[in-house]
C-alpha cells in the first residue's frame, strides 16, 4: 500500500485543504502483508469520512484501515471537512459541493481511480455516517453502496432538542438552518431515503451499525425502521458498545467484508 498525504486547493471552498489517500499496491515481498491492485483507471475507491471532532488523519491513527484494505485492491480517500456535517452550510462554506463533486473529481484525476458507479463506495462514523448516507442517497447514480457506523442519522430530532447546550444548538442552526426548514430538505436523510425508494433510478446498498449503549442508538433504530418500511436494501447490525474507536475498528472490517468489491487482478 501507499499512503499519500495530499494538500490541495479547493476552488469550491476557496482555501487550501487536505485529504489522506491509501492507494493499493501489488506486493509479494512485504513482510506480514500482501497487497493487491487493479489496473490504472479501474481502481475502486472507498470515501471514508471522519466524525465531528476529527480530521482526515483519524482513521489511520485509530484503526488499522491500511492493513485491512491491503488485500482488497481498494483505494481509501479520507478528506477533511471540519465540523460541516458534509453540508452546504447556511452560515458557512459549501462543504456538500466540496465532498460530493470536487473531492471525487480531484481524487479520480490525481490518482486514476475508477469513475464507474460499481467501483465507488462511501462510509463514515458519527457525523461521517450521516455524510456517507447522504452521499449514497443523494448521488445513487455515482455510489453503489454506503455505510454508516454509529451515524447521526436523525438530524431533525437533534435540531428540535431544546435541552442542548446553546453553543451547540447555534452551531447546528448555522449549519442546517432552523428546524422548520430542515424537514423534507436535501439534508434530511429520512426524506432522501423516501425519494430514493420511490424513484425509478439506481438504489444504493446500505449498511448500518451502532452500539447498543451509544447515545445515538435510538436515532439509528429510527432510521433502520424507516429504511426497512421503504423496502431499501439495508443491512443492519448492532452489538454492545458505545461511541468509541474500539467498536468502529471492529465494524469497519465488517463494512469491508460487506462491500461489493471487484476481484483484484
Amino acid at each position: 500500500m501507499a499512503l499519500i498525504h495530499c494538500d490541495f486547493f479547493s476552488e469550491v471552498l476557496g482555501l487550501s485543504c487536505a485529504m489522506d489517500v491509501i492507494l493499493p499496491q501489488k506486493t509479494t515481498r512485504q513482510i506480514g502483508m500482501t497487497g493487491s491492485a487493479q489496473a490504472r483507471g479501474q481502481i475502486p475507491a472507498l470515501y471514508l469520512l471522519h466524525g465531528l471532532s476529527d480530521d482526515h488523519t483519524i482513521w489511520q491513527r485509530r484503526t488499522s484501515i491500511e492493513r485491512y484494505v491491503a488485500p482488497l485492491g481498494l483505494a481509501v480517500v479520507m478528506p477533511a471537512v471540519q465540523r460541516s456535517f458534509y453540508s452546504d452550510m447556511v452560515h458557512g462554506l459549501p462543504y456538500w459541493q466540496f465532498i460530493s463533486e470536487e473531492v471525487p473529481a480531484l481524487a479520480q484525476q490525481f490518482f486514476s481511480l475508477s469513475p464507474q458507479r460499481q467501483d465507488n463506495f462511501v462510509a463514515g462514523l458519527s457525523m461521517g455516517g450521516y455524510g456517507a448516507f447522504k452521499l449514497a442517497l443523494r448521488c445513487p447514480e455515482r455510489f453503489a453502496a454506503g455505510a454508516s457506523l454509529s451515524g447521526a442519522l436523525d438530524i431533525g430530532r437533534l435540531l428540535a432538542q431544546e435541552d442542548v447546550e446553546p453553543r451547540r444548538r447555534t452551531e447546528m442552526i448555522d449549519t442546517f438552518g432552523e428546524p422548520a426548514a430542515f424537514a423534507g430538505s436535501d439534508n434530511d436523510l429520512m426524506a432522501l431515503a423516501r425519494r430514493v425508494a420511490q424513484s425509478t433510478g439506481p438504489k444504493p446498498r446500505l449498511y448500518q451499525c451502532c452500539g447498543t449503549e451509544d447515545f445515538l442508538y435510538q436515532d439509528n433504530l429510527t432510521f433502520r425502521d424507516h429504511a426497512r418500511q421503504l423496502g431499501l436494501d439495508l443491512t443492519y447490525e448492532q452489538a454492545p458498545g458505545v461511541h468509541e474507536w474500539g467498536f468502529w475498528d471492529t465494524m469497519i472490517q465488517r463494512v469491508l467484508a460487506w462491500l461489493p468489491l471487484p476481484r483484484p487482478a
